[in-house]
């Protein structure tokens, strides 16, 4: 995905180099939809306007979206503000719909980008009805970001290459406070793979709080994302759906007005020197390891000759406890520790396997 063509979406008048799409959660009315654009307008704050017309809810009898009548509503809506409109899609029949009506941008769910069936069937449609449009794919709601990239690339192989990615959050066991994990990391690594593929963050579904969204909007900005998607409402409290983690269009202009986007100025020398610095503990630490798997290999040629087991659970339990509880002492935050320590120990069994198991 070397080659994609831009989005088209316009940045932000408050944050001119980043793109904000904001909106309702679900388009509720023609007229709602209307003065929601025209607020947002008049405050200045968007390059967007985004809204539900399906809605995919966890139970039925949940308020599940008026479907193809509020395209109409979304369109105009955008017009109104004079900046692109944008849905949700989840069907080729939804594509087919959106197409129609004019809607200018489409976006994928992410209970929807997690199904490989789904998105090849929605990277056809899209193609075959509207290959130019831009299209926006959450991650997934498992903390998968191969999910994540397969289904960005069956779009792009179907010959979509509008492409960009909203990073929404992961559901997680005890995210708490957010609604969904942020898991930086991943939506990172994905930048990594695919610098040129623009990013967005929807503070309002990973905190799934209104009072969260400047943090992690601040955040996103911090690490470097292109905008970010906000769900807007004029009146939130009265919200069909999501009433919670939607916002005033006045207080999106307070949020963004707020937001700081840091520069990148050259710090010169100390910033080099610093530099230098990690570059040399770098290299140590890649001795260092290295150093440890030779070892490795010893202990896995010793269990071979005596006949041992690779895993020693009880060992490798006492210890990561001892060095866990020591971290502290080095500044070293636990979760990080205790994931470098598993990696390594991983990494170390592997080769013990290889050792006992070779011929």
């Amino acid at each position: 995905m070397d080659s994609l063509l831009p989005l088209n979406l316009p940045s932000s008048p408050l944050l001119p180099s980043r793109i904000v799409v904001a909106g309702p959660c679900s388009a509720e009315s023609r007229e709602g939809m209307l003065a929601c654009a025209e607020a947002m307008a008049a405050c200045g704050v968007i390059g967007a306007v985004r809204a539900g017309a399906w809605k995919p809810r966890t139970r039925p009898g949940s308020f599940e979206g008026y479907g193809a009548p509020a395209l109409d509503w979304i369109r105009r809506a955008a017009l109104a503000a004079r900046v692109p409109s944008g849905t949700e899609v989840a069907t080729p029949e939804h594509v087919r719909e959106a197409a129609a009506a004019g809607i200018d941008f489409l976006w994928i769910g992410a209970r929807t980008s997690a199904n490989p069936f789904a998105m090849q069937e929605l990277a056809d449609a899209i193609a075959e009805i509207c290959p130019d449009k831009g299209v926006l794919v959450k991650n997934p709601l498992n903390p998968d970001i191969e999910l994540w990239v397969g289904a960005l690339q069956r779009l792009y192989m179907a010959g979509v290459r509008r492409l960009g990615a909203i990073h929404r959050g992961f559901s997680v066991y005890n995210s708490h406070p957010y609604r969904n994990a942020p898991l930086w990391q991943i939506p990172l690594q994905l930048h990594r793979r695919y610098p040129h593929l623009p990013l967005l963050h929807d503070p309002s579904h990973t905190g799934g709080s209104r009072e969260l969204i400047a943090p992690l909007s601040q955040a996103a900005l911090d690490l470097g994302f292109d905008g970010l998607m906000i769900e807007c409402h004029t009146a939130p409290d009265e919200a069909m759906s999501d009433g919670g983690q939607q916002i005033t269009p006045t207080e999106l202009a307070s949020i963004l007005s707020s937001l700081h986007v840091r520069t990148g100025r050259e710090a010169g020398e100390q910033l080099d020197a610093l530099r230098l610095q990690i570059d040399e503990l770098d290299n140590e630490l890649l001795m260092l390891l290295s150093r440890r798997m030779h070892l490795t290999d010893s202990i896995g040629e010793c269990k071979k000759l005596n006949d041992m087991p690779v895993l020693q659970p009880e060992r490798y339990r006492r210890l990561l406890s001892l060095l866990l509880e020591r971290g502290p002492e080095y500044d070293l935050n636990t979760e990080f520790l205790k994931h470098l320590l598993e990696l390594v120990h991983e990494e170390s069994v592997r080769r013990q396997l290889a050792i006992i198991n070779k011929l």
